[in-house]
């Protein structure tokens, strides 16, 4: 353990000291680069090109969390422009204005600078502490990939679902929860406009699974990480898109939650506590009132079309 200690202090020594940087030729001395194909090669020059695996890797991180999430935001903030997409719209009468998005644009900035920045900047020490491969090539086998995954979004949803409800008890509701909940109709860009501190405590769920897996078998790729970080981002910003369409995920499996899952609990603030399945939410009866409001929905829905078949009977006699 003191050895592990060591090692993790003279690593965040490398952090704090990017003077001392490891000698390039050191990263890949015994691995035989010309077996590896393209995205490996494009990896190890990435790791080449810096010279020090904690400013590749960090640089790298906040990059790939930058891109995904504005990148996968911006397609709803054009959706949310379109007039013809309404009636795809959960809460077809609160469209975010604007202003709205500016202020849960500004806001999601700072708090990925100032909150998410230093914990990205401090993964790669955490990771060799964990015995988490960064720089290392060839990539794991994409079946590897994908059971490790499957298991990371498990602990996910589970740990989401516990925290989650957690934070909707009184105190932790208005001085940490509440913050989210400014928006009754959420968008996008608003899936992760969050007190500090529920991001540390939420992003503990995301991140969590990856590093108590790698602990217990040592056998874990940053790849694997980041891939599933980037299916994370674009399922919480899906959740909080405000559409359901009909190729939308969770009508055609139907564990799945969804917007039309999440986008109830920020209009009612209270249920519906899970990220990526129904399941906890099923088994704790915290979806009662989601499933009474909807089977209502769909009931007005039957009406209206059946309303709409008979005036059109009548007027055709």
């Amino acid at each position: 353990m003191e050895f592990v200690s060591q090692q993790f202090n003279s690593t965040v020594g490398s952090l704090l000291n990017p003077a001392t940087t490891q000698l390039a030729a050191d990263l890949y001395k015994n691995t035989d680069l010309a077996s590896l194909n393209v995205f490996e090669k494009a990896w190890a020059n990435w790791y080449l090109y810096w010279g020090n695996p904690v400013l590749a890797t960090g640089i790298m991180s906040f990059m790939l969390h930058e891109v995904v999430y504005f990148g996968r935001a911006i397609p709803w903030i054009i959706i949310d422009a379109m007039p013809s997409m309404r009636k795809y719209k959960l809460q077809d009468d609160k469209v975010p204005t604007p202003e709205q998005q500016w202020k849960c644009t500004k806001y999601v900035l700072l708090s990925h600078f100032t909150v998410e920045l230093p914990q990205i900047w401090s993964f790669h020490p955490i990771c060799e502490y964990f015995g988490l491969a960064t720089h290392e090539v060839p990539f794991p086998h994409w079946t590897k990939i994908a059971w490790q995954i499957g298991l990371f979004f498990l602990f996910e949803d589970a740990f989401h679902y516990w925290a989650h409800r957690a934070l909707h008890w009184g105190p932790l509701y208005k001085h940490i929860h509440k913050k989210h909940h400014e928006y009754s109709a959420p968008f996008g860009l608003a899936a992760e406009y969050a007190h500090p501190l529920e991001v540390l405590i939420l992003g503990m769920g995301t991140i969590g699974g990856p590093f108590m897996l790698c602990a217990f078998t040592k056998d874990m790729h940053i790849l694997t990480v980041y891939i599933w970080i980037v299916l994370r981002l674009f399922q919480a910003i899906d959740a909080h898109s405000g559409y359901d369409f009909p190729i939308s995920m969770h009508n055609w499996i139907p564990f799945w939650a969804g917007a039309d899952h999440h986008d109830y609990h920020h209009q009612a603030f209270v249920g519906c506590y899970s990220t990526s399945f129904r399941w906890w939410d099923s088994f704790m009866g915290t979806d009662l009132s989601y499933k009474r409001a909807r089977a209502r929905q769909a009931e007005k829905k039957r009406q209206a079309l059946e309303g709409s078949a008979k005036a059109a009977t009548a007027k055709a006699q």
